[in-house]
């Protein structure tokens, strides 16, 4: 689908320098725009690029002014960073504008469904689910029994939503997540084997979560999982069962939560962190990455390490772990020298 400068420049509530009427299908970066390309430049270091690239049109702020002249079409926004990604979010809503039912697919009768549904080929959707409008569900996609799922939802190839789950609006599940399996329950007897405890709980997704692919979500023992509005998931992350995720707290990749542990608002948790089960972390606190968390955290504490311990008090111990071949041989000299006077 291609734009011109003037349409573009309308969205944007922007001013077009340049011929209106030039247009564009493609987005790059500015070291590497072509014809046809539209790319931006907010960061003064590529500056020297809006004289050489090729790109039709280049998004700049309202106070460039150029010093060469320029072959390609200028859009003047008030924040050219802002803009371009506004542009990226309209791009991407029009390349996911998809509506209708693709074959093979499998409906239940007791589905219910808003308007502009999306089902890809492949796709199943069983008993008793209920879907708001403008939900998208990729090919390859399974919904369970029960799911409820909110207005203006896009569910990615390959997703599997467990029976029960429920969904707000807004949400964004990847390829290959999995909400609503089993949490990890089981019971040794005396002689140490396993006895399955039955889960029978659910997931509650708020509204305006985004789940990275191949992160899985496990449904309560008893009660609920819960991700609440606003929460960010990286890929590959696992949030084991009863688990509750505070508002807007972003987590990054390969972080595993351990089962019936509460974590606060606006928390920022690194990539490849450990949480260990029934502990609470506190709200606005920020893991660094490969930090392991066993014990309660407070709220606005600044975690590093493993076993995780203050982060100024990480960095201080740190100093002193770099020294420790240095402070060995000093010990060493000085206990040879005590020894040599006897």
């Amino acid at each position: 689908m291609k734009f011109t400068a003037a349409q573009i420049a309308g969205i944007l509530e922007g001013e077009v320098s340049g011929d209106p009427n030039v247009e564009v299908d493609k987005l790059a970066k500015i070291e590497e725009g072509t014809a046809g390309a539209i790319t931006f430049l907010a960061n003064p270091k590529y500056t020297s690029y809006i004289y050489s690239t090729k790109a039709s049109i280049a998004i700049v702020s309202d106070s460039f002014v150029a010093e060469e002249g320029l072959s390609t079409t200028l859009i003047r926004v008030k924040d050219p960073y802002k803009a371009f990604s506004k542009l990226l979010e309209y791009y991407n809503k029009v390349k996911l504008n998809k509506t209708g039912i693709e074959q093979p697919s499998f409906i239940s009768e007791s589905v219910k469904h808003g308007e502009n549904l999306y089902l890809g080929a492949f796709a199943y959707l069983g008993e008793n689910v209920i879907l708001g409008d403008n939900v998208k569900i990729f090919p390859n996609s399974y919904i369970g029994d029960n799911v409820k799922i909110g207005n203006d939802v896009i569910i990615f190839p390959g997703a599997k939503i467990y029976s029960e789950t429920i969904i707000g609006n807004n949400c964004v599940i990847h390829g290959g997540a999995i909400v609503g399996a089993d949490g990890f329950g089981f019971s040794p007897d005396q002689e140490g084997v396993y006895s399955k405890v039955p889960q029978i709980g659910n997931v509650i997704i708020e509204d305006n979560v985004d789940i990275g692919a191949g992160t899985t979500i496990d449904r309560a023992t008893l009660g609920s999982t819960i991700i609440r509005k606003g929460v960010k998931l990286d890929n590959q992350i696992q949030i084991a069962h009863n688990v509750e995720v505070g508002e807007n707290t972003a987590i990054a990749a390969q972080t595993g939560i351990a089962g019936s542990s509460k974590i606060g608002k606006n928390c920022l948790i690194g990539g490849q962190v450990g949480i260990a089960g029934h502990i609470n972390i506190g709200n606005r606190v920020k893991v660094q990455a490969q930090s392991g968390i066993g014990r309660n955290i407070k709220d606005d504490e600044v975690i590093q390490g493993s076993p995780a311990i203050g982060y100024n008090e990480y960095n201080k111990s740190y100093v002193h772990f770099k020294h420790l071949p240095k402070i060995e041989d000093r010990l060493t000299q000085l206990e040879k020298k005590q020894k040599d006077n006897g």
